[in-house]
């Protein structure tokens, strides 16, 4: 194994990788955080378990009545907040390497908007369950990307026209998805504002298996078959050419696998609003290394998102709150806070 500044390259016979060490350290204590708050969060509520009696139940050495608790009630809904923050994080770290913005993230992009619209579609026109609603939102959310990038051209699916794009197609997209609560039934409806608003409640692995499949597919690919190319798309299209980049290929196949992950991360919990955008500034600022940072914002965005859950959950006596609202009560804050920082180091 050799050694650079801020990287370690291990060679075999077989195989040769490059990776640094410090994200390595920040993805596994992220990953760390977000196991040890859903074991947590599993263990709260109106039958209490300690850690240990959690962790006792999860390896299969519980009572019948925790094995219930713990395994067909608790831990669905935390593998979903598990699930869906990794999507969220991962794809919010593509967008934003793509877009070379701190900005681009599916919220502001309108993917997440375009996979509501799906979802909405669904439920409104046909009431269907947890596998309608997953096409839907994949079809709505995939849909929505070929607009904006058909709308913002090959050489504009970067940087600023991108994402003016599609801010303007979140604003329509936002005027179809307020008529077509309009149009459903009042039941319909309560159910739909409910999942617009972001929420885990009652989530079962019907709801969560889509998003944990498409992150053991698309997970590796991107991390170990793209994670290069997209460091080198971050130099410029110039230097990416020079280095053997396809370009055209990369980025199009980045730009579907973010945008599938956003849309079946909110088939599963609703569109969870700013998790995309904040977990991977937070992993770049604790990894101190430019590039993506994939990995560490996937870890990132499971452990904020399992976070706000807990906070939502447990933070209001009394309350319950659906965890879209936490997610934006503190990610509209951090997005105040950018903006200025942006500001003030001229790059706005």
């Amino acid at each position: 194994m050799s050694r650079g500044p801020h990287f370690a390259v291990v060679r075999t016979p077989a195989v040769s990788f490059r990776f640094r060490p410090r994200a390595l350290v920040v993805a596994a204590l992220c990953l760390a955080a977000a196991l040890g708050t859903g074991v947590l969060l599993i263990g709260s509520g109106d039958f209490p378990m300690s850690p240990a009696d959690v962790v006792r139940t999860l390896a299969g050495r519980g009572s019948p009545a925790d094995s219930l608790i713990v395994n067909e009630i608790r831990l669905p809904r935390v593998a979903a907040a598990l699930a869906v923050g990794a999507a969220l994080g991962l794809a919010g770290a593509i967008f934003q390497s793509l877009v070379r913005n701190p900005l681009g993230s599916p919220d502001i992009l309108g993917f997440s908007q375009g996979a509501a619209t799906g979802v909405l579609a669904v439920i409104v026109l046909t009431g269907a369950g947890s596998v309608a609603v997953a096409a839907g939102a994949a079809g709505g959310g995939l849909l929505t990307g070929l607009v904006v990038y058909l709308v913002a051209g090959r050489h504009g699916a970067h940087g600023q026209r991108l994402i003016l794009t599609g801010i303007g197609v979140a604003a329509i997209l936002t005027g179809v998805n307020g008529y077509l609560i309009t149009q459903a039934q009042i039941t319909d409806a309560a159910r739909a504002v409910l999942w617009l608003t972001g929420s885990l409640d009652g989530r079962d692995w019907a709801d969560a298996a889509p998003v944990i499949a498409a992150l053991a597919v698309l997970g590796p690919l991107v991390l170990a078959g793209c994670g290069r190319a997209l460091r080198m798309l971050e130099m410029g299209d110039d230097a990416a050419h020079g280095l053997g980049v396809p370009i055209e290929r990369v980025r199009v196949l980045l730009l579907a696998a973010a945008v599938l992950l956003t849309a079946l991360a909110s088939a599963a919990a609703g569109p969870v609003s700013f998790v995309a955008l904040t977990a991977p500034q937070i992993a770049r600022r604790l990894t101190r290394t430019a590039g993506p940072n994939l990995l560490p914002a996937a870890c990132m965005g499971a452990a904020l998102l399992v976070a706000a859950d807990w906070a939502a959950q447990r933070g209001f006596p009394g309350h319950q709150l659906p965890v879209g609202v936490v997610t934006g009560l503190l990610g509209g804050g951090y997005l105040v806070w950018l903006l200025v920082t942006e500001r003030k180091t001229g790059r706005m």
